[in-house]
């Protein structure tokens, strides 16, 4: 048994696949690490979508208009899970950022441990918030993908500055922690 609420942060087919415009080059390379962790904290993981909004508002519009390939409803093939998150919740979010109300309530005084996609946007949009809220963060490093390794690297070392608040670790250390 580990410490802690598990978040796979939008393990998705859009960001899964090599030949989407949002594919995290190395998401086949960590998911056996998400599989692991999902595997050990049975009956307390938390599984996030990425998802368009029906209409996209202020910023978003000109987002969209650069990648119009996503504008697809929810229930989109690209927009699935990898995995089937089993009786685990799954919350959808038409925001990079997946920390709100919603997953505060099933995390409660956490910790927020994280693994998923992408380092650089989703999960990084989740963990600041969290942290500041006064959840301890745990980022699972080599459990989580970037846009690309320099993107994956400078949004690590970005979430580094907010230690103690945010802890970087790996999938063997937290399983270690039994």
């Amino acid at each position: 048994m580990t410490d802690g609420v598990l978040v796979v942060v939008d393990a998705q087919h859009v960001f899964a696949d090599r030949d989407s415009p949002w594919g995290a080059p190395r998401f086949a390379e960590v998911h056996p690490g998400i599989r692991r962790l999902t595997t050990a904290f049975a009956g307390r993981v938390v599984h996030t979508r990425f998802v368009a909004p029906a209409e996209p508002a202020g910023a978003w519009v000109p987002y969209y208009a650069q990648y119009p390939f996503a504008r697809q409803p929810p229930d989109a093939p690209l927009y699935a899970l990898v995995d089937d998150p089993g009786d685990a919740p799954v919350l959808d979010a038409t925001t990079f950022g997946k920390w709100g109300p919603e997953l505060a309530a099933v995390v409660g005084a956490g910790p927020l441990v994280l693994a998923g996609v992408s380092t650089d946007c989703c999960v990084l949009s989740t963990a600041l918030p969290a942290a500041d809220a006064g959840v301890p963060v745990q980022v699972v490093t080599d459990a989580c993908a970037g846009a690309s390794d320099a993107d994956h690297d400078r949004a690590l070392a970005a979430m580094a500055l907010y230690a103690p608040l945010i802890t970087l670790t790996t999938t063997d250390a937290v399983l270690a922690r039994r």
